[in-house]
């Protein structure tokens, strides 16, 4: 099969499309026909070395796959032909820019029937984080009210529309060539941070997703017992201990695969209340390209690669 793969960290150029050996599917696994594979900023960072999550090369990076059950191993819960999308593996390697990825069933979901697999492909990693930080660890409600950052990103437009769909009002932060976009998220309120200090701007907030460096500053506009939702400074001790000598509670998030919670964001894609926003699409030979784009910070929403 043809795979991304990479001898070396280094810049876009490291990775190369090689022949690889097709995985075989254990129990309790499949073979995924990989249609589209996300890239994310995860990918970008271990593939440059600045966050060596699999070790010393070589590897492939990549996470988000969408795309067809091919195989099935003893047990697994899915059959051959189901269309399926996830996020196998994480953080382990999943080499998921490739024709085909043996993925533990429970890692997987059915994909949405109202989305094609480009934008299938788009949801796992991002849809997750915002996911498992807003709901799972925040429990987001009805009339609380959510701040959140970078907004029009991968993992913030998920975040807008996931705070809506559970009854929220969400204050979002976006440069303002970005507010169209995320008010026609959902968005009630949009600030532009690089115009407005936002910890001026805003107050009395029951829950904040962070994904900046400088999460502390979110701590100025939480209410009492309000909930910082930090993504970047997950393992930060002293973050965590000043928040809650302040009186919040803290919630740092690293995504974890789960099966059950794309299945609930599935059926919200198909009830219309998420919608996956893809900038641009590459195919399998121009993963660099994808790489460049997505490692420049302006990408709004998700950068896709095609693969079938």
């Amino acid at each position: 099969m043809r795979a991304v793969m990479q001898k070396s960290v280094g810049g876009p150029e490291v990775l190369e499309v090689v022949e690889a050996e097709r995985p075989v599917p254990g129990a309790g696994e499949v073979l995924v026909r990989v249609h589209a594979s996300a890239v994310n900023p995860v990918d970008v960072a271990v593939r440059a070395g600045a966050f060596p999550l699999l070790g010393e090369p070589p590897f492939g990076v990549g996470w988000d796959v969408s795309g067809v059950v091919e195989e099935a191993g003893e047990g697994a819960r899915f059959a051959v032909g189901d269309e399926v999308f996830g996020m196998p593996l994480f953080p382990r390697a999943a080499n998921a820019y490739a024709e085909y990825v043996a993925v533990p069933d429970g890692h997987l979901a059915r994909k949405p029937a109202s989305a094609d697999h480009v934008h299938a492909a788009a949801l796992p990693l991002a849809a997750l984080t915002a996911w498992q930080g807003l709901v799972d660890a925040a429990g987001v409600g009805e009339g609380q009210r959510v701040l959140v950052h970078r907004a029009a990103g991968g993992v913030g437009h998920f975040a807008v529309q996931i705070a809506k769909a559970r009854g929220a009002y969400v204050i979002a932060l976006a440069s303002e060539g970005k507010h169209e976009f995320v008010r026609g998220l959902g968005a009630d309120e949009v600030i532009d941070y690089r115009a407005v200090d936002f910890t001026e701007a805003v107050r009395d907030v029951d829950v904040v997703l962070d994904s900046t460096s400088t999460s502390a500053r979110s701590l100025t506009v939480l209410r009492p017992g309000g909930t910082l939702v930090t993504i970047m400074e997950h393992r930060d001790a002293g973050l965590a201990a000043r928040t809650e000598a302040e009186g919040f509670r803290f919630a740092g998030i690293s995504v974890v695969p789960d099966g059950a919670a794309l299945a609930e964001i599935a059926a919200l894609v198909d009830a219309g209340r998420i919608r996956p926003y893809v900038r641009d699409t590459f195919p399998l030979a121009e993963a660099g390209r994808a790489h460049e784009l997505v490692g420049s910070g302006q990408a709004l929403g998700k950068v896709v690669l095609t693969v079938v």
